[in-house]
């Protein structure tokens, strides 16, 4: 894999400009309360760049006045006290092993190799991974650090590294979608569990613990935490309580997914549970399946991004007043409050900034990987249903990374009633 991570900071390293450097930290655990931190997850882009997903890290990347580049990782120095609470943290030679990286310096050196590349070398232009969600959210010691240099070298100039990379994360190489398609195929393992254990009587985090059985069984991850959500609770989009009774005549809709070499499923199933869709169910939920079903029908590169929502729209306005559920198109939102995709890559909700074209518009591209996950959600009817699929925008079409798990209500229901059979 390191040669995977060496052609990222090539790529990386073609897009700046000369007299500059980049800088991007790993971070550390937040705090949960006490002496308890919470799990660490990696900075995405500084693995995408080095394959490294410890904390404490950080990677400088400089261009010189003659466009030649110079690379260095940090990792912090061995604490034989810490080392025997927590471990050791990643050393030298794991690190040149994991990344291909060949200079190794210490973390307490940052300041001096950062102060030496603006004073005595003279880089004017500086990269920072700078994403940020809000004021309300937490600095990321990219933005502190931002916020030093500033205090610093005013004249120096900042440019936020985090679009170019959102640009270069978005369209995946074979290695990156074979590790997707593994990651997609343990999660679909954890939908048929479901439709293999579920009875009417038992709580959700029941059903849900058959899924966490098979993620860690397989050594994988979960990518998000899990939405177990049966009856009404399906109305509700990020539902994360699973502790209501699954009750005779409940659908119930699970979102889950898992990840491995932090690259992320997204998966997502509605099914009866006690084994048969009521009339009014499959009504629905046949609507929300030919909604996804048009939406494949137009993935090819070329096709603006923006458009895939706007065929469930049109095609919910015929079906929804079809039924009687509407009257205007502006009650749509009513029922279908999402939109029918994202990107999937490093983060479940992946990247995807920094792919816009010169009219404003991101546009599919062979090679990124977005859900389809039309739903509707009925709150009077107590009725929730979303279908999703992880899919590969390809040359000339698509390739379903999730297709080999049944969604045809036909299916799901014959694969259910086989289990009173056994």
């Amino acid at each position: 894999m390191k040669e995977f991570y060496t052609e990222n900071r090539k790529k990386f390293g073609e897009l700046m400009e000369n007299n500059s450097f980049l800088v991007i930290f790993a971070g550390q655990a937040p705090l949960e309360r006490g002496d308890r931190f919470y799990s660490f997850s990696p900075q995405r882009n500084l693995f995408y760049l080095t394959g490294i997903d410890k904390p404490a890290v950080a990677f400088m990347l400089k261009k010189n006045h003659k466009g030649e580049l110079h690379e260095r990782l940090y990792v912090e120095r061995f604490d034989e006290t810490f080392a025997k609470w927590e471990g050791a943290p990643i050393n030298g030679d794991k690190a040149k092993e994991v990344s291909g990286v060949e200079n190794i310096a210490f973390l307490d050196e940052l300041d001096k190799h950062i102060s030496s590349a603006l004073v005595r070398e003279r880089l004017n232009v500086v990269y920072l991974d700078l994403e940020t969600r809000g004021l309300h959210v937490p600095n990321t010691p990219d933005i502190d650090f931002a916020g030093r240099l500033r205090e610093k070298f005013p004249a120096v100039t900042i440019i936020n590294a985090h679009p170019i990379l959102g640009g270069l994360r978005l369209c995946k190489t074979d290695t990156e979608v074979t590790m997707m398609q593994k990651a997609a195929d343990v999660t679909g393992l954890g939908f048929m569990a479901f439709l293999d254990n579920v009875r009417p009587g038992m709580f959700e985090y029941e059903l849900e613990a058959h899924w966490d059985y098979i993620v860690r069984k397989s050594g994988l991850k979960r990518s998000f935490d899990t939405i177990m959500a049966s009856g009404a609770n399906g109305t509700v989009l990020h539902y994360h309580d699973n502790n209501a009774e699954i009750k005779d005549g409940d659908l119930v809709l699970t979102d889950f997914g898992a990840q491995y070499g932090w690259y992320c499923a997204d998966l997502s199933r509605t099914f009866p549970a006690n084994g048969k869709f009521t009339p009014r169910q499959r009504e629905l939920y046949n609507i929300v399946l030919g909604a996804m079903k048009k939406v494949f029908a137009i993935i090819k590169p070329g096709v603006k991004f923006a458009e895939l929502n706007q065929t469930v729209k049109d095609y919910y306005k015929e079906e929804l007043t079809r039924i009687g559920l509407i009257k205007d198109e502006n009650e749509i939102a009513n029922y279908y409050y999402h939109g029918v995709s994202h990107m999937i890559g490093l983060e479940v909700h992946d990247v995807g900034a920094g792919s816009t074209s010169t009219d404003g518009e991101l546009y599919l591209k062979a090679g990124m990987v977005i859900s389809v996950e039309p739903g509707l959600y009925i709150a009077e009817e107590g009725i929730g249903i979303r279908i999703e699929d992880d899919v590969l925008v390809t040359e000339d079409g698509y390739m379903n990374l999730t297709e080999a798990f049944i969604k045809e209500p036909d299916e799901i229901e014959a694969y259910m009633a086989r289990r009173y059979e056994l």
